[in-house]
């Protein structure tokens, strides 16, 4: 892809083609810049609607063209044979999914940016549904609740390093996951007619919990950040898998016998974006 020019580039003119004083200078007005989407290993570029968007290409051994959008933008996989004009034709049949997932990705980048903590006295995580604040207190053994003032107390020197900070409160959250999650396994499982051999704390990427036939459950630490019903969404969920190990509408009925209004929980978990522990 040629590189592309910081502005249009402007009409020569020379000492002799002054125009008359007399003739004022026409009224231009300029369009402007509509946003657009460049990913940062951007070979190609086309406009789409009012957007410019610049996305990889990839050459492979495929019969298809292929789009997949992330964090960094739109990436296009073709075959070798395809021309590119019919990538770009491509493209443009698809636009409207493309610009539409596009900034659904630039608008949950956002997201995450606003969830990154600043860890420092005054910062807010959030804890069961509710914002807790730190502060810090060299005092302090280890990492205290007061819940009537929702302020987490911070045995930290001052100066602590941020990592210092996130490791303490990190693990706070996880003492405190185990403890909620055994309380509602407890609650849930004679319940569902179901026993919990071994239940452990899962810090998977992308998966709130798992359950396996043995009667292991495990449930990611992360959900200490939810409200009570959304992890009781979860931990009923897995418990009921302990009786149907598939998503069928025997399932459902199971995790409907104790959660009638599970759905509503379950958005909260698609929608909600976590604070960014890093």
């Amino acid at each position: 892809m040629p590189p592309v020019p910081d502005a249009a580039p402007a009409s020569q003119l020379s000492l002799f083609d002054a125009p008359h004083a007399s003739l004022a200078p026409p009224t231009v007005r300029v369009a402007a810049p509509s946003p657009g989407f460049v990913h940062p290993r951007a070979q190609r570029e086309i406009r789409l609607g009012e957007h410019l968007v610049g996305y990889e290409l990839r050459r492979a051994r495929r019969r298809s063209i292929g789009f997949v959008i992330g964090a960094e933008g739109l990436s296009v996989s073709a075959p070798r044979w395809v021309p590119a004009g019919d990538i770009d034709a491509a493209l443009r049949a698809k636009a409207q999914w493309i610009l539409r997932k596009l900034h659904e990705q630039r608008e949950r980048g956002r997201r995450l940016a606003a969830a990154r903590i600043d860890w420092r006295d005054g910062a807010t995580i959030p804890f069961l549904g509710r914002e807790i604040v730190l502060r810090l207190d060299p005092l302090a053994a280890g990492a205290v609740l007061d819940a009537e003032s929702g302020t987490l107390r911070l045995g930290l020197p001052q100066g602590a390093a941020p990592e210092q900070w996130r490791d303490v409160v990190q693990s706070w959250l996880q003492r405190q996951a185990r403890r909620v999650f055994e309380e509602r396994v407890g609650r849930f499982a004679p319940q569902l007619g179901v026993a919990v051999k071994r239940l452990s704390l899962s810090s998977a990427a992308t998966r709130w919990g798992s359950a396996s036939a043995d009667g292991s459950v495990r449930l990611n630490w992360r959900l200490v950040h939810f409200a009570l019903p959304v992890i009781d969404y979860v931990v009923t969920h897995e418990l009921a898998h302990l009786r149907e190990m598939n998503h069928s509408a025997a399932f459902w009925g199971v995790v409907r016998s104790v959660m009638p209004d599970y759905e509503q929980a379950r958005g909260a978990l698609r929608h909600e974006v976590l604070p960014v522990f890093d």
